[in-house]
């Protein structure tokens, strides 16, 4: 394995530069597990073959590019869709002022190729949906930088759709095609970072009903008819506002609530004023509103740093196999000192990702519902969490709603004000995908009606 040459350094220098990788890769341990080879071509795999693609470049994702460069990782990808705001450099500091509207991660990669010589940072600017399977197959290390569930949850379940098995009966992955993810998180003071083996450990969804729903803080019923708070009005706008107004006021009929698009953003925003004057409410700005769209907790500088750490010695490991790996979970508590916790995951045997095709789940419901009420059960429901669920009855071999393309939405429209009674009987079976949340693979629903 030819070892790529850092032509910027002598090669005293370069030798000294990395020593301290040397100093873990080229001997043993009384740690290191049986299958860990010492010597130079673990080295040279870090720093010549292995690629890394790093899911956004905000808080976390600039810590990561950093230690990750400085870690011997030469091959690194960033992706992210965002723009540098002013409230973004107090935290993120491979931004400076002058770098406020210019994309993140081609700035982050700029700012780390410049100074560490001999890495190869490369900036892919969308959405994580926008890329080809094939794109996400090209890596050995995907580590998730992320504020949002649903794109956590498609990662997810691409990284699973990639998994090819040695058997036919699908009990035993074949290692070659699984990808490791590495998932990064912080909410203030807290933190948290997990090991995904696809395939092999839990996946993200089966530990999805740990989550909150928007329901848990947000009742429908308040926002509907009771507002008091103004995250109650820019809720209401976000979830129903938007939806009502597709297809007139300038809103697609396909489009989607994006919270880092500031024209999204605005429409929310204005609209909620408008709904917080109607009922005496003051307090919605532009910042809230951002904040509740996206669901934004307070970042501290500290948490990011320790957290991407965290992630980043878990990609060292994965990548090298010098120590064990994390399994699966680790949780940092920083709100009153320093605590961490460990403890693993266990696979859910009926998990909608990681478990068996054809999954089913028991819904029960009012037989006078509406099918966009249905929908919303489907979006609070902590086992499923379809935000825009597409549904198809399987018993009658009929599409109840079909979110795209816009044709076809726009012909299954109308069933969204029709009751339930009126499309399917109860012991109806229904088949419900969210193609936002999981890329190939949707819920069998059995419905059974409570009158």
């Amino acid at each position: 394995m030819a070892s790529v040459v850092d032509t910027s350094f002598p090669p005293e220098i370069e030798a000294e530069r990395w020593k301290d990788l040397d100093y873990i890769l080229k001997r043993s341990g009384p740690f290191a597990p049986a299958d860990f080879q010492a010597g130079d071509e673990t080295k040279q795999f870090l720093q010549d073959s292995c690629k890394v693609l790093i899911i956004g470049a905000g808080g976390l994702g600039c810590d990561l590019v950093k230690n990750l460069a400085m870690s011997g990782f030469r091959n690194i990808d960033i992706i992210d869709m965002d723009t540098i705001s002013t409230s973004n450099l107090n935290r993120q500091f491979l931004f400076r002022d002058g770098d406020v509207g210019k994309m993140k991660a081609e700035v982050a990669a700029r700012f780390v190729n410049e100074r560490v010589p001999g890495v190869k940072v490369t900036a892919h600017i969308c959405a994580i949906q926008e890329k080809s399977v094939d794109f996400y197959r090209s890596f050995g290390i995907i580590i998730a930088g992320l504020d949002s569930i649903p794109a956590r949850r498609w990662i997810n379940s691409t990284l699973l759709s990639l998994i090819q098995y040695v058997d036919d009966e699908k009990t035993e992955v074949d290692m070659s095609s699984m990808i490791s993810l590495v998932d990064g998180g912080t909410e203030g003071f807290k933190g948290q970072s997990r090991v995904i083996l696809p395939g092999v450990t839990s996946c993200y969804e089966c530990t999805l009903d740990l989550f909150p729903t928007d329901e848990t803080n947000y009742p429908m019923c308040t926002l509907k008819t009771t507002p008091r708070l103004p995250e109650h009005c820019i809720q209401y706008c976000y979830i129903e506002e938007w939806r009502n107004c597709k297809g007139k006021e300038g809103i697609p009929d396909d489009e989607q609530v994006d919270g880092d698009n500031p024209r999204h953003v605005q429409w929310i925003y204005e609209k909620s004023l408008e709904r917080a004057k109607n009922f005496g409410i003051a307090g919605v700005t532009f910042r809230l509103t951002q904040g509740v769209i996206k669901g934004i907790i307070p970042a501290i500088a500290s948490t990011n740093a320790i957290i991407a750490s965290s992630c980043t010695n878990e990609a060292f490991k994965l990548a090298t196999f010098c120590t064990p790996f994390l399994d699966d979970y680790m949780m940092f508590n920083g709100s009153e000192g320093i605590y961490t916790f460990t403890y693993k995951n266990e696979r859910k045997p009926d998990c909608l990702q990681c478990g068996p095709a054809g999954v089913s789940k028991t819904i029960t419901c009012s037989s006078d519902i509406t099918l966009d009420e249905f929908r919303d059960i489907l979006r609070t429901d902590k086992s499923i969490q379809f935000n825009n669920a597409s549904l198809r009855n399987l018993t009658s071999d009929q599409t109840l709603y079909l979110t795209k393309p816009a044709t076809l939405r726009q012909m299954t429209e109308p069933n969204l004000k029709k009751k339930v009674k009126e499309l399917f009987h109860t012991g109806t079976e229904l088949y419900a995908t969210d193609t936002e949340v999981i890329a190939d693979r949707g819920v069998n629903i059995i419905v059974q009606f409570n009158d």
